[in-house]
């Protein structure tokens, strides 16, 4: 079960526990049904009201009662962006391999490998782009992100992510974003795969809407915020609590289960949303309008207008533009564009860019359609019709010039480095002698 809305303050409770929010303050001498209050701020106090975030979570046991923290190894996951040198060619790589079971259990966490990034997590300022494979679900075993906030794309194989806030099943052709801080596990249902942009420093906001007006692209109401669910469960084994801190994974121990949040209240939680709920503006006259008019979220930077990273979708619509090359434009950009694909065929590259692979255009490295598109839609019979149908890509774009990691490059063996010939096509069609028809 969900709340609806974005950036609400939302409260609730287990209804196993019928009035266990205290009432008319946050934190009582003693709390309902004997629980402990604590709140998560996902911002500084001192804000303003329009962007402070914070949480009170009312738990049977509170989150400091876990042994001290050691360092774990995850040789995949990094924040460090000069081990390799530079490279802006165009990249792409191939579906990234989604371990077998027979090869051993592999859960969310150490099925995360990054790709790309930049920036400084100590800083709070910055950008990673992971993937993840995966095969097993995490068991007695959470994860928390001291460094930043998730926003997660399932491509292969739902995931059901719990949290402390409550429970989110998150199916391909949807999203979820899991902010700094907060507590999370994640059970899978077979062979698994998907893509994480983490930011570091600032959250995911909805897009300014301008001269567009009140309604349009993400609606808020579309936002689902999971109910309160606890479980009351003793761990002797152990329960581990792996953080993400400064770019390296530590661990620690407890006994019990940290989904033990019986009610909270505040403005600062987990949430997901569906992209087919996207309402979708493009063009009805003429030309190919900017790619930014399909951003879900935004996570500004301190410039105005340019983002630390633009969560971007192209889902099937309508394109009706006259006398109009209709697919994306040649490109060169100041920011830089990581796309992936979760279902179907891009309009651009119908072939090589598959669902479950990715491509990487740096700043200012060129790109653009290939051959087969660009010499299609140079002559098609201009008509409406549906685009992207049974299709779904995105773009995660970044102002932040991003380094790409030796296991993206090299260990994980899916590079294709072909890709550039698939504009070596492209011939000249210029004429010297060309007259513009008469009227």
């Amino acid at each position: 079960m969900y709340l609806s809305g974005f950036g609400n303050e939302f409260a609730t409770e287990d209804p196993r526990c019928p009035g266990a929010l205290p009432e008319g303050q946050n934190n009582p001498q003693v709390c309902p049904y004997g629980l402990y209050a604590e709140q998560l701020s996902g911002s500084a106090f001192t804000c303003p009201r329009t962007t402070n975030k914070r949480s009170w979570l009312y738990r049977i046991r509170p989150s400091v009662c876990h042994k001290p923290f050691a360092a774990m190894q995850h040789e995949a996951l990094m924040d460090k962006w000069d081990d390799v040198a530079p490279d802006p060619n165009q990249l792409r790589w191939l579906p990234f391999t989604i371990p077998k079971a027979a090869d051993g259990k592999v859960d969310f966490v150490m099925g995360l490998h990054t790709v790309c990034g930049a920036g400084d997590t100590r800083a709070r300022s910055g950008i990673a782009i992971h993937v993840y494979t995966c095969n097993y679900s995490m068991t007695d075993k959470c994860f928390y992100n001291s460094d930043g906030d998730f926003l997660i794309v399932p491509q292969q194989g739902k995931i059901l992510v719990t949290t402390e806030f409550g429970k989110m099943m998150v199916e391909p052709n949807e999203i979820c974003v899991v902010q700094q801080g907060m507590r999370f596990g994640v059970d899978v249902f077979g062979e698994t795969r998907g893509y994480v942009l983490e930011v570091y420093g600032v959250h995911f906001e909805l897009p300014d809407l301008g001269p567009i007006g009140a309604n349009g692209l993400a609606n808020p109401r579309d936002f689902l915020v999971p109910v309160a669910w606890y479980e009351d469960r003793s761990v002797p084994g152990g329960y581990a609590v792996i953080n993400k801190y400064q770019g390296k994974l530590f661990s620690s121990q407890q006994n019990f289960s940290p989904f033990n949040v019986v009610a909270w209240h505040g403005n600062y939680t987990p949430y997901k949303y569906n992209l087919d709920n996207f309402m979708v503006v493009n063009c009805v006259a003429f030309d190919h309008a900017d790619p930014s008019i399909f951003t879900v979220l935004t996570a500004k930077s301190a410039r105005p207008g340019v983002a630390v990273a633009d969560f971007v979708i192209f889902p099937p619509r309508w394109g009706v533009a006259d006398h109009t090359f209709r697919p994306p434009y040649y490109h060169r950009n100041c920011m830089s564009e990581f796309m992936g694909l979760i279902k179907g065929h891009y309009e651009a590259k119908e072939e090589g860019f598959l669902p479950g692979g990715a491509t990487l255009h740096s700043i200012m490295t060129p790109h653009g359609p290939d051959v087969d598109c660009f010499e299609k839609n140079s002559t098609a019979v201009l008509k409406p019709e549906r685009v992207a149908e049974g299709t779904m890509a995105f773009m995660f774009e970044s102002s932040f010039s991003m380094a790409v990691t030796q296991w993206a490059l090299q260990k994980c063996q899916r590079l294709d480095k072909s890709y550039y010939t698939c504009w070596e096509g492209l011939q000249t069609h210029f004429n010297p002698n060309w007259k513009p028809k008469s009227k």
